[in-house]
């Protein structure tokens, strides 16, 4: 009897424990917060848990979900991305103008997100081997890129692509519309590389020490240029989802969307100062974002208002990530 009374009070002190550590990951307070606007504004709005609408929101949110992956991984490594949304307007345009040259839209494709890809090795290779800071170079880079676009395109959209091209952003395999199974399979590599890869734990160390983990005898250059690599490689997806999805190569597309994809790290648990956070954390940020823009928007919510909220919820992220940092 007295084996059976002590076997049962250690099932809720098990349950603590459990709880502790899970309270103790980054993901626990995004996922809470998430639950609770969801909820919210389920109550607030009757439109909002409609078939159509939530699949509006998931698919308004796949681009600054996708954007957001490689927003992850530059401030996992202590720095950050500002470049991401001129990169993403500018390899849509170049994809357009490709495909209304002539080319196939297979390969206009992979021409345009080698132009993201290049574009984000070359902010790596001012971080990582001139050793400039990551904000100035990206800040810099944002202006380049926004510029090259408008001159590809005469500041005009490139409009008249083939009809096939529209797969990318309105078509849909087994019922799933394409964008949102483009953003599993960026999250489902995404997870892969930082959770079951030696470069994974690379990111990680990095933004913890750099210079411990330098002196430990990894490359650090090599993984910073990997990843602003990735991040405008994932910035370039994002251009094919929406271009794909408008038809038209906009050169102006993408203004404000750094701070969208900041926003989901951040409210996603990502340590701003880096080495710490999870993918799947910023996969959370991006939907808790996602609801909040759609939520406002069924509520009348003026745009201007929306960018200040969104801003102090910034803030308020960014304050909890540093109250709970060690």
């Amino acid at each position: 009897m007295s084996q059976l009374a002590s076997t049962s009070s250690t099932k809720p002190q098990s349950f603590k424990t459990r709880l502790a550590r899970w309270r103790r990951t980054p993901i626990f307070y995004p996922l809470i917060g998430f639950i609770i606007v969801f909820i919210a504004m389920a109550l607030i709005n009757d439109n909002f848990l409609t078939g159509s609408n939530m699949a509006n929101l998931v698919r308004q949110s796949s681009i600054i979900a996708i954007i957001a992956v490689g927003m992850s991984l530059a401030i996992l490594t202590g720095g950050i991305d500002l470049s991401v949304g001129p990169v993403m307007a500018l390899s849509g345009t170049v994809m357009a103008g490709l495909m209304v040259a002539g080319l196939p839209p297979s390969l206009a494709i992979i021409l345009g997100l080698l132009v993201g890809a290049a574009f984000g090795a070359f902010n790596g290779v001012f971080v990582a081997f001139v050793g400039m800071p990551p904000i100035i170079v990206t800040l810099a880079t944002m202006g380049i890129a926004r510029g090259l676009g408008l001159i590809y395109t005469g500041g005009y959209p490139i409009s008249g692509l083939p009809d096939s091209f529209a797969f990318f952003g309105r078509g849909s395999l087994a019922g799933i519309e394409v964008p949102i199974l483009i953003m599993i399979a960026v999250y489902a590599l995404g997870y892969v590389l930082l959770s079951h890869t030696a470069t994974g734990r690379y990111l990680y160390a990095i933004g913890g020490n750099e210079e411990a983990t330098r002196l430990s005898g990894i490359r650090v250059s090599r993984y910073k240029l990997l990843v602003y690599t990735l991040s405008g490689t994932t910035a370039a997806i994002a251009g094919l989802i929406l271009t794909s999805r408008l038809m038209s190569g906009q050169p102006n597309a993408g203004v404000g969307f750094e701070l969208d994809a900041i926003a989901a790290v951040v409210l996603g648990g990502t340590a701003i100062t880096g080495g710490r956070g999870m993918i799947l954390g910023t996969l959370v940020g991006a939907m808790l974002l996602g609801v909040l823009n759609n939520g406002l928007n069924l509520m009348g919510v003026s745009p201007y208002l929306q960018t200040v909220i969104k801003g102090l919820i910034i803030l308020l992220a960014i304050y909890i990530s540093r109250k709970r940092s060690p």
